[in-house]
């Protein structure tokens, strides 16, 4: 047919096509090159959908497959692009062409250009539809309108607002509905109605309810869209959404009036006053409170709440940051935001803040910590409703603002008190300040000139200030200089002096001249510069400074003299710092860096586990140390040294250990020769005491020996008899065996506390040692009619010490109580020797007589060497005792007895074993404090 009817074809006024049964195109008339400015052959390959609009090619998709299989003409509108880019409509019109059986054979399409006839109907002409899109991506809500003013449609952004569900015809209807707040119904419809009448432009401001019901201020420009004629054809109406500027306006004139309270310095609580009703009125509703943290940070001191109850706001003040409170409490302690909902359901606070919230009908609250520059907590800023509440982001925004405005007059006020406060430390400093501090401008004239500087110069203040300083106290010599110095600081800005400390001479008003410490300081202030010089009469300290040189060198030769140096050791770095004294000790070049390596090589090989306490102590930060250990030098020869240091903080605010190392090697070695007479003197002591104890010693020995005699005699007896009684001889010669033990036991208590032996400790039952000594003596006390009680502690601890030597203590003393019960007639010859624990780890043993006392003039003569009160007396019992207790770390004393006589006791610390295994390996650690 094509080719029958393609010049006609071709001729028809509209695009021409035809395709096969299948849709498949094969032919298109040449009007289709013509408009598309494609070839025929591209628009046979590609088909009509390569000219079609984009956005209509799947409704033409949509509309052709379908219909392929039912022969029914079909009607479409679709956009083309014509050859100069630009889419037109056309409507597209098909119909099938069937042979006798009904079956389709061929499909034949046209289509006719309708952009015009589209045109006369849309007066906006054939950009509408894009105008459309453009405004669903304007961030404003729009709305076109006929000329007489009825809503026609809006863009995305108003259905948004006002809801997805209204409609052109419930929009219609803003002036009977809530759609416009009522307050401005009046206004809006009046100023609608003269820009319909007049065809002006309308321009107004008022409020429209959203979605959720909340009314937001928009700015409304309606423009009219006239045509050629002049003819009003449509209004576009822009509503932009000016609520937060409404807001800002608002609050900016309410901050301005705020900030101006603030600068006009009004008290504090009138400014918070302010603030509260401020957000009351922009948050309807609400009830505002500021509590205000105390200087401590510790709870809260002042509570502004003008529409709270007074009882409430009492209740505050004092709330502890530290107990559990309420919200309040939370966000001033924690620093963050509160928010309670609802005080029903919130189970944070099931106490007596909730129980005092409940009693006023507070339902919800939100509190925010008021949080200054700095991070200090100043106080919070709450927020209660009567009824349960969450806050929007509109809230959370004007809370933010309004904790801020309270955070500045929190901060000013503080501010302000703090400048009075600084301002009477100045004025005190300047009056008490020690040093001279005096004051110029930038012409050299004096400003300030304070007491100090009025009694070191000689000056009174109002007779110096207006003067040129060089004239006053700059000496005549180096005047010329000093003026010189400040012109060339002013024209060039350098500070040679500036925050400088120097040494120079200045004059007195008599004349005399002397040397002075000088700092010079700039003001930091604006306009013309001001400076201030601190000036010390250092006249005393170089007097000072040289009889600290002298005084160095006596103590550079003392250390020699005493052995003794000093050393520092800095941790951060590993500097250690050793006097000379020192080196002299360690034997080492000054040359040499001290380490603590190069220190290990001189330890004894058996001390080292004391360097590696040492140094454990010192990095755990411990506040001091004190050793004493050995050193092993080149020649083999052995050093005992004394190591004390305490901690501190160097200038650098690091840990840093200052000490002092003394050879105690003549000491240790005299104490060694000491404690071997120590030994031989208690041994003569005991020896001595033996020939007193004869009838005692007697006695224990004869009691054991009369029944070993008598136990034999029955024994043989039963032996004897017919027949013999062999049970009865079994059972006497135990009998007998135990009294020769007994008697053997008495013996190795005589050899043991009289024989002589080196000091050995081991772990010592206290009250059983004190029950030999008395077993012991027991023969002699009853020969002298003393009656002895024993009132000895129940599981008392084991002390470490020579039991010997503790028995000897015991037996000097019990022996003293009873010399001194001599003469005693008109009353009970009662001793008492008593073992208990003390409350501080130590175990005391007294012995109490009921003597005739002593004179308290003798009290601190009685532990004297060869001091007694006893016509026979030696005067050496009692000092032996005292230094055998002082060598077991203990302490030996005497007190009076409330009736009669006096209480000898001694203690001995528990825990004595470690001091004792390191004295036994010649080396102690003593630590200080760690």
């Amino acid at each position: 047919m094509k080719d029958d009817l393609g010049p006609a074809l071709h001729t028809l006024p509209g695009l021409v096509w035809t395709t096969l049964p299948d849709g498949h195109v094969d032919f298109l008339s040449e009007s289709w090159r013509e408009f598309t400015g494609l070839s025929i052959d591209d628009l046979l390959r590609t088909g009509w959908c390569a000219a079609s609009h984009p956005e209509d090619v799947p409704k033409l998709i949509a509309w052709w497959k379908p219909g392929l299989s039912v022969a029914e003409p079909r009607t479409m509108e679709a956009r083309l692009r014509s050859r100069d880019g630009e889419y037109r409509w056309f409507v597209f019109r098909m119909r099938a062409v069937v042979d006798a059986s009904g079956t389709v054979t061929k499909w034949c399409g046209l289509g006719f250009d309708i952009e015009d006839q589209r045109q006369s109907a849309d007066p906006l002409g054939p950009r509408h539809e894009q105008h459309r899109n453009v405004t669903d991506t304007i961030p404003a809500l729009m709305t076109f309108l006929t000329p007489a003013g009825e809503i026609e449609d809006v863009n995305r952004h108003y259905l948004e607002y006002v809801g997805a569900d209204a409609t052109p015809q419930t929009l219609n209807e803003w002036k009977t509905s809530d759609l416009v707040h009522q307050d401005d119904l009046r206004f809006v419809t009046g100023a609608w109605e003269r820009a319909i009448a007049t065809g002006e432009t309308y321009e107004i401001e008022h409020r429209i309810r959203r979605a959720d019901g909340v009314y937001r201020w928009f700015h409304v420009r309606g423009l009219p869209l006239r045509d050629a004629r002049g003819h009003i054809v449509r209004w576009y109406v822009l509503q932009t959404d000016i609520d937060d500027r409404k807001r800002a306006e608002a609050l900016l004139a309410s901050e301005k009036r705020l900030l101006e309270m603030v600068a006009g310095r009004q008290s504090l609580s009138e400014i918070l006053e302010v603030l509260c009703q401020l957000a009351e009125d922009t948050m309807d509703g609400c009830y505002c409170s500021i509590l205000l943290v105390d200087a401590t940070g510790n709870k809260f001191e002042e509570a502004i709440a003008p529409s709270l109850a007074a009882e409430f706001n009492e209740a505050a003040r004092g709330w502890s940051l530290q107990d559990r409170g309420g919200p309040c409490v939370t966000a001033a302690r924690e620093k963050i935001q509160v928010i309670m909902s609802d005080v029903a359901t919130d189970t944070r606070w099931r106490n007596g803040w909730r129980d005092l919230a409940k009693r006023h009908g507070l339902i919800s609250c939100w509190s925010t910590p008021i949080v200054s520059l700095t991070g200090k907590t100043l106080g919070t800023f709450a927020l209660y409703y009567r009824e349960p509440r969450s806050p929007t982001v509109e809230h959370q925004s004007l809370i933010e603002r309004f904790t801020h405005i309270a955070s500045i007059a929190i901060e000013r006020s503080q501010s302000d008190a703090a400048l009075k406060r600084s301002e009477a430390r100045k004025t005190a400093i300047l009056n008490s300040a020690i040093d001279c501090i005096i004051t110029i401008d930038h012409e050299g004239s004096i400003t300030e000139f304070n007491p100090a500087a009025e009694r070191t110069f000689g000056y009174r203040r109002n007779a110096v200030v207006g003067k040129q300083l060089a004239e006053v106290i700059v000496p005549p010599s180096m005047r010329e200089k000093h003026q010189l110095g400040l012109a060339r600081h002013l024209a060039t800005g350098e500070s040679r002096l500036i925050g400088k400390r120097l040494e120079t001479v200045a004059v007195r008003a008599d004349g005399s001249e002397f040397p002075v410490e000088l700092t010079i300081s700039r003001i930091p202030l604006d306009g013309p510069p001001s400076f201030t010089g601190y000036l010390r009469d250092i006249m005393e300290r170089k007097q000072w400074e040289e009889e600290l040189r002298q005084s160095e060198a006596f103590l550079s030769e003392g250390q020699r003299l005493s052995r003794t140096g000093s050393f520092s050791w800095c941790l951060a770095t590993g500097d250690i710092m050793w006097s000379d004294q020192v080196y002299r000790i360690f034997e080492f070049d000054q040359a040499v860096p001290v380490t603590v390596e190069l220190i290990a090589t001189r330890v004894h090989p058996d001390d080292m586990h004391l360097l590696r306490d040492m140094m454990a102590r010192a990095n755990s930060a411990a506040d001091g140390f004190e050793y004493e250990h050995r050193l092993q030098m080149p020649d083999h020869s052995v050093k005992y040294l004394h190591l004390v240091a305490h901690a501190t903080q160097n200038q650098h605010d690091q840990l840093e250990y200052i000490g002092a190392v003394q050879d105690i090697t003549k000491r240790h070695l005299a104490e060694m020769a000491l404690g071997e007479v120590r030994s031989e003197l208690a041994h003569v002591v005991r020896v001595a005491s033996l020939g007193a104890l004869t009838a005692s010693i007697a006695h224990e020995v004869n009691q054991p020996l009369s029944g070993i005699l008598t136990n034999a005699s029955t024994c043989l007896r039963m032996l004897a008899a017919e027949p013999p009684n062999v049970e009865g001889a079994r059972e006497t010669a135990r009998r007998t065996i135990r009294d020769g033990n007994r008697a053997s036991d008495v013996i190795v208590r005589l050899r043991a506390l009289f024989g002589k032996r080196k000091f050995v400790f081991e772990s010592v039952d206290v009250s059983e040692a004190a029950q030999e000594v008395i077993a012991l003596l027991l023969g002699e006390l009853q020969k002298d009619r003393v009656y002895i009680q024993a009132e000895f502690a129940n599981e008392l601890p084991l002390v470490m010490g020579d039991r010997v030597q503790l028995q000897q203590v015991i037996l000097n003393l019990i022996r003293n109580a009873s010399d001194a019960m001599r003469d005693v007639e008109d009353r009970p010859r009662k001793l008492v020797v008593r073992t208990e624990r003390d409350p501080d780890d130590q175990v005391r043993v007294t012995v109490q007589d009921a003597g005739a006392g002593f004179n308290p003039q003798d009290t601190n003569r009685l532990f004297d060497a060869f001091y007694t009160t006893k016509a026979g007396g030696m005067g050496i019992g009692l000092s032996v005792s005292r230094s055998i207790v002082e060598n077991h770390r203990g302490r030996l004393w005497v007190t009076p007895n409330e009736t009669h006589g006096v209480s000898f006791s001694f203690s001995i610390p528990l825990g004595l074993e470690s001091d004792h295994n390191q004295e036994t390996s010649t080396s102690r650690t003593l630590p200080i404090r760690s």
